[in-house]
């Protein structure tokens, strides 16, 4: 459980911004093939192609993480609209003590992953490789699609400013994502490999939503950083329809319907209704009508954790849309 703590003068100090950076680095596990949700397959089908040849060893290794993503590689965004410039720029003055000390987080039973050992060792002379080669990916990668990302992400501040207008934090976290939870005074993400208490201590909170973080809740609660969640915005079901069809989604959706497949694809892990209603843009009523049909026929199971009531798609599922040969994998040089 990872709990950070407000007092009076931060819930005045709770800010939205958008991340190009943020973006970056999250589709790089997507199109390596670490973490591939079916949503993103267009993408796939269009970055992957974009990237061939180029060495993402060091930076996969950094963003790759299941739970951990070294805090230098994003540093929060200083202002609404992150500028990517600025943000290459923020980590390239990275201190080397605090490269390391983040690097240190990354050690699976004491070892540091080999790729990572000349960073360690000396972050002066490599950090500088890592900034060119995320420029590099952002130019072939995300660049072309970042117009789409910013315009899901700032539809969604623009609701989550709304809410917390009119209902305060409490009705922001209603639905952002179902391991954060508001208290009274604190926030509670239910991380349980996790184990951390933050006083925000008048620095607030950022929220920032990013398309390839989907499904994940990211935080970021180490000093000096001002506490951060990275989240999923509403609306990525339609993010990349406009840009080209799911090949296996398409035909099942004529056969049951596009909210229904739609549902289906985004369910590789399991999600709530609310959740699901946000990242389709459709009501928490319809989405309900629409599982029920999808239990009945045995493509969707359900099961409470906690106050949610999560939703997956069974193998049988996974058979009609045919996520078992989806994809085409970055290919990496190994590792030393």
């Amino acid at each position: 459980m990872i709990d950070i703590i407000f007092g009076p003068d931060d819930l005045t100090r709770i800010r939205f911004a958008r991340s190009p950076l943020e973006e970056l680095v999250h589709s790089v596990p997507v199109l390596a093939g670490t973490r591939r949700p079916l949503v993103h397959r267009p993408w796939l089908e269009f970055a992957a192609p974009r990237v061939t040849g180029l060495d993402l060893r060091v930076l996969l290794a950094l963003a790759r993480g299941p739970r951990i993503v070294p805090d230098f590689l994003a540093p929060p965004p200083e202002a609404l609209t992150g500028n990517f410039g600025h943000e290459l720029a923020a980590i390239a003055a990275t201190p080397g003590e605090v490269v390391r000390t983040s690097l240190d987080e990354l050690r699976t039973d004491g070892e540091l992953p080999a790729v990572l050992r000349p960073l360690y060792e000396d972050p002066d002379h490599e950090l500088p490789r890592v900034v060119d080669t995320m420029a590099v990916y952002w130019r072939a990668a995300v660049e072309p699609v970042w117009p789409r990302l910013r315009a899901l992400d700032d539809a969604d501040i623009a609701h989550r400013a709304q809410q917390l207008t009119t209902g305060g934090l409490a009705k922001v976290f209603d639905d952002l994502h179902p391991e954060a939870r508001y208290e009274v005074d604190r926030l509670r993400i239910d991380k349980p490999l996790h184990s951390a208490r933050r006083e925000a201590a008048g620095a607030g909170l950022l929220l920032v939503p990013c398309v390839f973080a989907w499904p994940r809740l990211l935080v970021l609660h180490n000093e000096p950083y001002q506490p951060t969640l990275t989240y999923s915005p509403r609306g990525i079901g339609r993010l990349w329809t406009e840009q080209s069809s799911d090949a296996s989604a398409e035909p099942l959706g004529d056969l049951m319907g596009r909210s229904r497949a739609a549902l289906l694809t985004h369910l590789d892990l399991p999600l709530s209704t609310t959740q699901l209603a946000a990242y389709l843009d459709l009501s928490a009523a319809a989405v309900s009508q629409h599982l029920a049909v999808l239990r009945r026929c045995r493509l969707v199971t359900s099961r409470r954790s906690g106050r949610w009531v999560l939703h997956q798609r069974t193998s049988l599922a996974e058979e009609l849309l045919g996520t078992g040969v989806a994809g085409t994998a970055v290919t990496a040089s190994p590792e030393p």
